[in-house]
């Protein structure tokens, strides 16, 4: 393997990911390792960061899709970035492998300390047919293709004569009850509707929501009572909520539900969109390293952030976020640890570059503990929930509270005002309900034009 010829005699801090915890990071430690002689370098397929509480606005078209995003050579100057992946790491060595997003040869990147930022991919169980039909709500280039999609599915579906194809076109389905997909169908009937209003072939009865959650109630972050309120709104727009109810079969989009109590038949729905967002689990790369890792594949670290085993702490290796089993010293975690949530890890890069620092000066460390005041969701334009302080709120007021935390918290002031810019002209001028519909295939009309098209066939998501 060929070493990186990028800076490659420096002092490394290697960055494992470019998401919360590697962005903040960075941009935290770079001049000071810089002005020491060293080099801070991130590795991350990516050329940008995704802040993914906005991933339901994108889907739903109140957000543009780069304005929830930072660009990472934007904003880190004094960072290298390789664009690529890190698919093993021999801590031992101080030697990561990293697969250029090119699919060129891997090659070895030597490193003096290592900070994993690797977060989370979707967690997905073995269900026959789940990965030819599902989409995740992970990605930016998965909020995007679902708006359009979703948008498609109107249009293709105003044109049906047949009723069941009809039905089906216009049956949206998400598979999970937390935050991500509480928000992601609350924000996309809210487009829906809007949709169906502009196209005068279709009523908004025509649209068929389902919220599928195997667990008894939705978002265990907020109280009961609150969880039961959101169920209720949600049913009242139309939404079917199905909880205690799991998915047994997805094959070509005729979904078998089944109950949890008993594992009996809960009924069948046939469907073009199936959304999964029923959870997360630590980047799989992590099994492929040296380092400790918990029973949910998660490296285990100190409050400090400071990677650490059996045999106590691993020198020169750090670890933050969604990919690190992080002590919750509140005591308001599940199992003692951190949620893994955009508000932890950022929380928690910040505590670890301020560490790292003082680590190499000899300084004491902080632990980590950051005491969530609250939590705060988007159900549409208008209509939101946040618990605060031990306080449930709803309606207009929460729906202000989530965009005024979630607008100031994305990084740089610069995406911070795009933000805004764009939420504000929504209210002016509406939402936009207009779909992309080849950006998946941005050469098809150069093809139709030379004769080369592919034959075509049925769209799926």
């Amino acid at each position: 393997m060929a070493f990186t010829k990028v800076a490659q005699d420096r002092p490394r801090v290697l960055i494992v990911g470019g998401g919360y915890v590697g962005f903040t990071v960075a941009k935290k430690i770079q001049k000071a390792i810089k002005e020491t002689g060293g080099v801070v370098t991130i590795v991350e397929p990516n050329p940008y960061m995704t802040y993914q509480p906005f991933l339901p606005e994108v889907a739903a078209g109140s957000m543009e899709g780069r304005n929830a995003t930072v660009p990472l050579r934007q904003h880190l100057r004094d960072t290298e970035l390789i664009p690529g992946r890190v698919v093993s790491i021999d801590h031992a060595n101080r030697t990561a492998v990293v697969e250029p997003t090119d699919n060129g040869e891997p090659f070895e990147l030597k490193y003096d300390e290592i900070v994993l930022g690797a977060g989370a991919v979707t967690r997905a169980f073995p269900i026959p047919g789940l990965a030819d039909v599902a989409i995740g709500m992970k990605t930016i280039e998965e909020a995007v293709s679902v708006r359009n999609w979703v948008l498609d599915r109107i249009e293709v579906a105003s044109l049906l004569t047949d009723a069941e194809a009809r039905r089906r076109a216009l049956t949206f389905v998400i598979v999970g009850g937390g935050f991500a997909g509480i928000e992601t169908i609350s924000e996309l009937e809210d487009m829906a509707r809007v949709a169906v209003e502009r196209n005068e072939r279709l009523s908004v009865s025509d649209l068929h929501f389902v919220l599928i959650e195997a667990a008894p109630r939705i978002m265990p972050e907020v109280p009961a009572g609150r969880a039961e309120k959101v169920v209720a709104e949600l049913r009242a727009r139309g939404i079917e909520v199905l909880l205690n109810t799991s998915l047994a079969d997805a094959t070509d989009g005729n979904l078998q539900l089944i109950n949890m109590a008993d594992k009996s038949p809960a009924g069948e729905i046939s469907t073009d969109t199936l959304v999964w967002t029923a959870g997360v689990a630590a980047s799989p790369m992590l099994k492929k390293t040296d380092f400790p890792i918990d029973e949910r594949g998660r490296v285990r670290v100190s409050a400090d952030l400071r990677v650490t085993g059996d045999d106590g702490v691993v020198e020169g290796a750090w670890a933050a976020g969604d990919n690190a089993a992080v002590p919750d010293l509140s005591g308001g975690g599940v199992g003692g640890f951190c949620v893994p949530n955009a508000q932890h890890a950022s929380r928690q890069a910040v505590v670890l570059a301020k560490n790292l620092l003082a680590a190499r000066r000899g300084e004491p460390l902080t632990d980590y503990y950051h005491e969530t005041i609250g939590v705060v969701a988007g159900l549409g334009l208008w209509k939101g929930v946040a618990n605060f302080k031990g306080k449930t709120i709803g309606g207009p007021l929460a729906w202000m509270m989530h965009r005024g935390y979630h607008g100031s918290a994305i990084p740089t002031a610069e995406r911070t005002v795009r933000v805004m810019t764009t939420w504000a002209l929504n209210q002016i001028f509406g939402r936009d309900t207009s779909s992309i519909r080849h950006q998946r295939s941005p050469r098809l009309a150069f093809q139709e034009a030379t004769g080369t098209a592919p034959a075509p066939h049925k769209a799926k998501l």
